[in-house]
């Protein structure tokens, strides 16, 4: 016997009219409804919401729009000078009125970017048991793990459709940050929502509390995680196993994107996982995929290919070992045979270049330069392989600042008239170069991109925007093509296709710059997901029917359509 549809959630289910338009069916009424972020309008409930919900008298007598209240919120919120503060005005403002907070989001998204997301996140994540507030989310631990199944029948959403999960071990640049890392999950689904159209309430954060290695959290009376040194090997795995199983009884549909793993353990994980459950890992891909963007088009602005290109990386954990593998397969897709590409793409760690004679991890090996390549060398430092390999591109993923001093900056100008030179580590304190710096020391002729924001650089009376490396320019839309193809698998050839059309993005809408403007995320995550989704169609793991067929105008359409907007939805209570 069939059993009817669970509601979207446990407070609510959204319903359609005979007219095909969309209202609110709460399961909660009066003072319960006004605690649920979701269904919470504040002084926007209308009269005759009030009377029907039972919030006569709980509510200002005032009836406000939604723009009314974003209004007033922002008046607010420019009076908050600290950028912590301000990060926790928002997500304050998130646990109480979700609605409200995306539209202040969405308008202002590109003020807002730094203080939710990068580099703001960084110290939130720092700080998360001091300015913890209010339960988002789901935290496994390794006191609950053993009810996984059970902690995830008590979330409340019934048809969760991606999720971000963390061990917390890499935050950014700065490392474990234990129980933590939750604020990168939260932060990166409001990005989800604002910049891929993913629905609030098909969204889950996710915190895997495995423990943590440092003894001064361990030791902190004010620390909220598990108070144990961080579980490895077998027993780690045995937990994450215990969570993906969990996931796919209650969540069926959802993607998983992993996030903010140590180096050695993103690839274990995403490897172990990706044909288990449809999943990437932001730090690898994402940052993979958002760099070879911008890399294709300021090769654009030069007049040059990527083939053309000798790119040195600074930095092999999860991002530099990303991006040498994104920028190989661009070259690859220009044609050049494995042996060019070898000779072209350079990854250096803390102890210099990868050669192939060297002892290294495991997911290293793939990016290491056949020793007999660089016979003849001065040696094997940053400086030597960008004389030696003749670099014209230099990528910093090492979240060692300074790392590109003028010495470093001058050697790549000696190959190049127009270096491309993008320190792209987060947050803005692990930045191996500033902009300014870089301008200045190339006289305003190396092509600059970030990973942080930095306002732009004014030069010789000229005035040079820095682009962002930012990976919410990839993760949203890859995410968003996904869930609407509902794949059984996130291809590597899907993530390339957002790079691409980034790029395309990018060229077509400003081709003076390396990346969009921040206020355009949403634009350009409509055609990423656009993208992702004829790729899905390509590579046979999409399984949505009604998509088969349509044309790139249709698809566009449909990814429009399926945008999620901030509007307060009308209640109808039968």
């Amino acid at each position: 016997m069939s059993h009817p549809p669970l509601p979207l959630t446990d407070h609510y289910d959204v319903r359609r009219d005979p007219d095909g338009h969309r209202y609110l069916h709460p399961l909660v009424t009066g003072f319960n409804l006004t605690r649920i972020p979701l269904l919470n309008k504040g002084t926007a409930f209308t009269a005759e919401e009030r009377e029907k919900l039972n919030l006569d008298g709980l509510l200002a007598p005032q009836v406000d729009t939604l723009e009314e209240l974003a209004e007033r919120l922002y008046a607010d919120y420019v009076k908050v000078t600290d950028p912590l503060e301000r990060h926790v005005f928002l997500r304050g403002l998130q646990d109480r009125n979700e609605v409200l907070f995306y539209a202040l989001l969405a308008a202002h998204v590109e003020e807002m970017l730094p203080i939710v997301y990068t580099p703001t996140v960084g110290l939130a994540v720092q700080k998360f048991s001091q300015i913890y507030r209010y339960a988002r989310g789901l935290t496994l631990s390794t006191r609950t793990i053993d009810r996984a199944a059970q902690a995830l029948a008590n979330v409340p959403l019934n048809d969760v459709r991606i999720i971000v999960a963390t061990d917390s071990s890499a935050i950014l640049g700065i490392g474990d940050q234990g129980f933590g890392g939750m604020a990168i999950s939260i932060g990166k689904l409001s990005l989800y929502t604002v910049a891929g159209g993913v629905g609030p309430d098909k969204t889950l954060p996710v915190e895997l509390d495995v423990g943590t290695g440092r003894a001064d959290l361990r030791e902190d009376p004010s620390y909220l995680g598990v108070k144990h040194d961080r579980l490895t090997g077998e027993e780690y795995l045995r937990f994450v196993d215990r969570f993906v199983e969990a996931t796919l009884e209650r969540y069926p549909k959802a993607i998983i994107q992993w996030e903010d793993f140590s180096k050695d353990t993103a690839f274990m994980v995403l490897d172990r996982y990706r044909r288990v459950v449809p999943s990437f890992n932001d730090d690898i891909q994402g940052t993979g995929a958002v760099v070879l963007a911008g890399v294709l088009n300021a090769c654009r602005l030069k007049g040059e290919t990527l083939a053309e290109q000798r790119v040195v990386v600074s930095g092999a954990g999860a991002g530099g070992a990303g991006v040498a593998a994104a920028i190989r397969e661009g070259m690859r897709r220009e044609g050049l045979s494995p042996e060019e590409i070898a000779e072209r793409v350079f990854v250096l760690d803390s102890r210099g270049l990868l050669t192939d004679d060297r002892s290294m991890e495991d997911y290293k090996r793939s990016l290491a330069t056949p020793r007999a390549l660089t016979e003849g060398w001065a040696g094997t430092s940053l400086l030597d392989v960008i004389r030696e390999a003749g670099a014209t591109v230099l990528l910093g993923l090492s979240g060692v600042p300074g790392t590109f001093d003028e010495q470093i900056v001058k050697a790549a100008l000696a190959n190049t008239p127009r270096p491309l030179i993008f320190p792209l580590s987060n947050p803005t304190a692990h930045c191996e170069a500033l902009p300014q710096d870089v301008l200045r020391w190339s006289g305003g002729t190396a092509l600059v991109a970030t990973g942080s924001p930095f306002d732009p650089v004014t030069l010789g009376g000229e005035t040079y925007s820095i682009g962002q490396g930012n990976n919410a320019f990839i993760f949203p839309g890859l995410g968003f093509g996904a869930i609407l193809a509902r794949v059984r698998e996130i291809t590597d050839e899907m993530v390339t296709e957002s790079a691409y059309a980034l790029a395309a993005y990018t060229q077509r809408h400003h081709p003076d710059r390396i990346y969009p403007p921040v206020a355009e995320l949403a634009d350009a995550s409509v055609e990423v997901a656009v993208a992702v989704i004829k790729q899905a169609l390509k590579d046979g793991v999409a399984t949505e029917f009604s998509i088969r067929g349509l044309n790139d105008t249709e698809l566009l359409e449909l990814v429009r359509r399926k945008f999620w907007q901030p509007r307060y939805l009308p209640f109808k209570v039968r």
